[in-house]
Order: C-alpha cells, then sequence, then structure tokens
C-alpha cells in the first residue's frame, strides 16, 4: 500500500541558509508519525512545503502514490493537507465562525451566511467535546480553544492529512492531555497525523514512528515503540544531553523586589483578577510561580513589568516604589523580562536581530552618540549574542525576526534579557518552544544568574521546571497565593494539589 505522503529529496535554500537539504518523509494511512528536530533544524519549513506556503528548490512530492505540485494552501487543501501552524492564524476581532469560515464563505445570492454552515461547525464541535462557542470573538478565548478553533478549519475542509506544528507549545498540561486523546481519535477515524515536536515524552506517548532532522539534513526515521527517550535526544542534537541540575546550597541576600498587597481588578472580564498577593524576592534565589494557567499569573507579572496597572498595593524594586513607574524605568532601574508572549511583547518581527537585541539600549552611551546610533557597536553585540546563546539565523544579525523559529526567536529574548545591565530577571516559560539541548543551555543560564547573586522569578506551566529549578515555590489559583512550597519536601503529585486548588495553605511572605 502506498504512503498516502511521500515527500522525496526535498532542497529549499533561504539567503544564507539551507533549511532542508536532501530530506525525504513518508506518512502512512492512520498513522501519528512525529517531525523531531533542534530549534532551525527545517521541520516548519518541510511542512510549509507540503502545505503550500513554500515551493522546494528540489525534490518531489506525491499524495496516495500521485505526483503533485502544491503551489499554495489552497492546492493543499484540494489533496486533502490541512495545517496547524505553531503561531495560529486567527483573526482576533473576527468571531469563531468567520474564522472556521475564512477563505471559503457560504453566500446566498452574493451575500455572505455564515447559518448556512453553523450546523456543521457545532456537530464537528459536539463530536470532539471541544466545547466551542461560535459566536465568541477569538481575543476572548483562550489559546488552548484556539487551538480547537484551527484543528475544526481542518476538518470542516474535510483534510484527511493533518499537519500540527508544535501544537503543544503554549498548552497548559490539561490541554496537552485533551490533545493526545484528540490526536488519536482523529487517527482512529482514518486520518493520518504528522506530529512537530521537540518535546521526547509527547513522541513516546502518542507516534507511531519519528523521523529526526539536524541542521537541515534528513538523519533517521525509526520506530518510537522501540526507541527511548535518550536514544531519541542524542539523535537529534548530536550529543548526550543532561536535564537535570543540582542546586547548590546558597545563603541569599538582600530583598530586591518587594511586593504587598497586590490587587487587580480588570474592567475587561475576560482579565483574571488578583487578590492581596505578598512576597519578597531576594539576592542568589529562583523563586518559582506555580499554577494552571489562567489562574492570574499572567496579570501578576504584567503588574510587575508595568504592562497593566494594578488597582491596589506598591511593588518596589531595590528600595524604590515603582508602583507607578514606567516600563522603561523598571528596565533600566534592574529589572528584566522575558515575557510570556514572545511575538507580542518580546519582538518587532519586522525589524533585524541587531535591532532587536538593542531595543532597551539603543539610547545608552554604549550605543549612541549625539543622538545618533553607532550602527557598527551594535552589530559587533549583536554577533556576540548570536553566537553565545546559539541564535541560529539566515544571514546573522542582519536577518528579519519574522523568518527564525520560534525557538530561535525564544533564545533571542533570553540573550538580550540575560546579558543587559540587571539584578532582577523575571523569566516567564523561559524555555517554552524550545528543544532539550536549548533547554539544558537555558536551564544553566538561569542558575548562573542565580548563583551569581540575582533574583530570579521564573513563571512555568511545566511542573519539573518549576520542581527542578525553584529554590522556594508559590503557587497561585484563582489570582490568590495558595502555597508556598519547598520543592525538595514536595512531589509533583502535592504540587498538582495545590495548583488545582484542593490544598490551601496561608502564605508567609517573610519567608
Amino acid at each position: 500500500m502506498k504512503p498516502v505522503i511521500e515527500m522525496k529529496n526535498i532542497t529549499k535554500r533561504f539567503p544564507g541558509i539551507v533549511a532542508n537539504d536532501n530530506v525525504t518523509l513518508s506518512l502512512e494511512k492512520g498513522e501519528i508519525h512525529a517531525l523531531l528536530g533542534e530549534n532551525g533544524a527545517g521541520k516548519s519549513t518541510l511542512m510549509s512545503i507540503l502545505f503550500g506556503l513554500y515551493e522546494p528548490d528540489e525534490g518531489t512530492i506525491e499524495v496516495n502514490g500521485q505526483p503533485v505540485n502544491i503551489k499554495d494552501p489552497n492546492d493543499a487543501n484540494r489533496y486533502g493537507i490541512g495545517m496547524v501552524h505553531q503561531h495560529f492564524k486567527l483573526v482576533d476581532n473576527f468571531t469563531v465562525l468567520e474564522n472556521i469560515l475564512l477563505g471559503i464563505e457560504p453566500t446566498e445570492k452574493g451575500i455572505f451566511k455564515p447559518n448556512l454552515a453553523r450546523k456543521r461547525v457545532e456537530e464537528l464541535s459536539k463530536q470532539y467535546n471541544f466545547n466551542i462557542d461560535p459566536d465568541a470573538k477569538i481575543e476572548d478565548i483562550s489559546v488552548g480553544m484556539q487551538q480547537r478553533v484551527e484543528i475544526i478549519k481542518m476538518l470542516y475542509r474535510n483534510n484527511d492529512i493533518l499537519i500540527f506544528d508544535e501544537p503543544t507549545a503554549v498548552l497548559t498540561p490539561q490541554e496537552i492531555d485533551e490533545l493526545m486523546k484528540i490526536m488519536h481519535q482523529l487517527v482512529s477515524e482514518g486520518k493520518s497525523i504528522i506530529f512537530i515536536t521537540h518535546k521526547l515524552n509527547e513522541i513516546k506517548h502518542v507516534a507511531d514512528r519519528v523521523t529526526i532532522l539536524r541542521k537541515g539534513k534528513y538523519i533517521s526515521t525509526v520506530d518510537v515503540e522501540n526507541t527511548t527517550v535518550e536514544m531519541m535526544s542524542e539523535l537529534m542534537v548530536g550529543r548526550k544531553v543532561n536535564l537535570s541540575l543540582e542546586l547548590e546550597p546558597k545563603e541569599t541576600g538582600k530583598t530586591v523586589l518587594k511586593v504587598r498587597n497586590l490587587s487587580y481588578n480588570p474592567l475587561n472580564p475576560a482579565a483574571k483578577s488578583l487578590a492581596n498577593l505578598n512576597f519578597d524576592l531576594k539576592e542568589g534565589e529562583i523563586l518559582g510561580i506555580a499554577g494552571i494557567e489562567g489562574n492570574g499569573q499572567t496579570e501578576l507579572i504584567y503588574a510587575l513589568t508595568g504592562l497593566i496597572d494594578h488597582t491596589e498595593g506598591t511593588i518596589e524594586l531595590n528600595g524604590e516604589d515603582v508602583s507607578k513607574a514606567s516600563i522603561r524605568h523598571r528596565n533600566t532601574h534592574g529589572l528584566a523580562h522575558i515575557p510570556e508572549d514572545r511575538q507580542k511583547h518580546g519582538l518587532v518581527l519586522d525589524f533585524s536581530l541587531s535591532e532587536n537585541f538593542a531595543l532597551q539600549t539603543y539610547f545608552e552611551d554604549a550605543y549612541q552618540k549625539n543622538g545618533m546610533i553607532d550602527f557598527d557597536k551594535r552589530e559587533q553585540h549583536a554577533k556576540q549574542l548570536i553566537e553565545q546563546f546559539d541564535v541560529r539565523s539566515g544571514e546573522g544579525a542582519k536577518t528579519k525576526v519574522r523568518s527564525m523559529s520560534g525557538g530561535n526567536q525564544q533564545k533571542a529574548i533570553v540573550a538580550r534579557e540575560m546579558e543587559r545591565d540587571h539584578n532582577v530577571l523575571i523569566a516567564v516559560q523561559p524555555t517554552r518552544g524550545l528543544d532539550v539541548g536549548a533547554i539544558e543551555y537555558i536551564h544553566r543560564q538561569i542558575v548562573n544568574e542565580r548563583d551569581a547573586g540575582k533574583a530570579i522569578l521564573m513563571v512555568s506551566l511545566e511542573m519539573n521546571e518549576v520542581l527542578g529549578l525553584s529554590d522556594r515555590i508559590l503557587v497561585m489559583y484563582k489570582g490568590e497565593f495558595v502555597g508556598a512550597l519547598n520543592p525538595k519536601e514536595i512531589t509533583e503529585q502535592d504540587l498538582g494539589l495545590y495548583m488545582a486548588g484542593v490544598k490551601k495553605e496561608a502564605v508567609d511572605y517573610e519567608k
């Protein structure tokens, strides 16, 4: 029986880089086939070729044994190929229904009639237990719900070959479990799935086979059942990876971030409120904030960094009340911030890498003179960070950030924030979208920051990351702190009970 998809000897070049170098991939009917590789290994490029976003420079594609020429996504849809992109292709101020029908709008006498398709959308939502309101606006629903909208878009178009590009990068653990169930259900109904990821445990949980790419080249295709996580990791990075870090006991220094009675009552009903939050952050410690997504972590970080104005309470940074201070003032007075949403708050996508590295420092004396930017110094600075943090980009410092992989965009932000002058680092999902090699490196950098006397406030949805990197843990539930925990004395199960609100305790912010 012929594979449903066969990509043979695919090569794709961009300025300064060969993204895919003679890559071959086959997908059998009814299988979940994982595509594994480091950030910038060429995974998304290969799938963008299959979906018609790029045309290959060399190589051929066959669908059900027949050669095809896929020039655009409309061609892909005609061959039954659909794709859920890593960064969703949704219009924020359109409704769920309008987004699903975009490009194939049902009309009557030339007039858009969305209700002609409403029943089918509602049936799909019910069939997969998505519980999506067709009339909700995209901007008002969670990231997990937005992903479900993308899946319904594929199913509504009767796609049988489904591409998921890093589908779990922005999901909570609970949403990831739900997605895995949905993928199994889709395959049981005769669909075939290509699953782009670098999360090895998810591959073990859901995939039948895995194809590994490294630096644009095909490395191997193996059966998941007969391959260990360690073997896949080594094939992906080309070396053994160690993600277990032991934090050496360390005396903490003075308090550098003091939060008292912080409350937030949002006007927007979609935002979460904060209720009377208190904590201290000291030099030489990593304070982990744990919680299921949507329990106020985002609002807390926005308030600390100045992205929103909190309603009550005070924020002291290095002894100064910065409750009303601007974002720039906080940045130039010791605060660095790795944001939750790298594209919305971390980067200017159409700027070059060197421009993005200089966003918070271009006005300083080191990079300007008499109001004129010193471009040579800026480029030199960018080249240093690219090399130090292994930020992979086709044209070096001149690369437009939009063209880089999500993982390398993340590494660029981490490089910029850790390198500039600060003594408090707020790191939100610092390894989101990174491969195991990059995770190992970023974890080491965070621990180095702590050992150098910096204070780190880390927010992560990954329980093993919070438990493995934190000196102390505060758990958030419905906008409150419900537990202050010692990571050496609790299990993932204990932490999960606090995160779910089953366990609660009074929190002493001075401990």
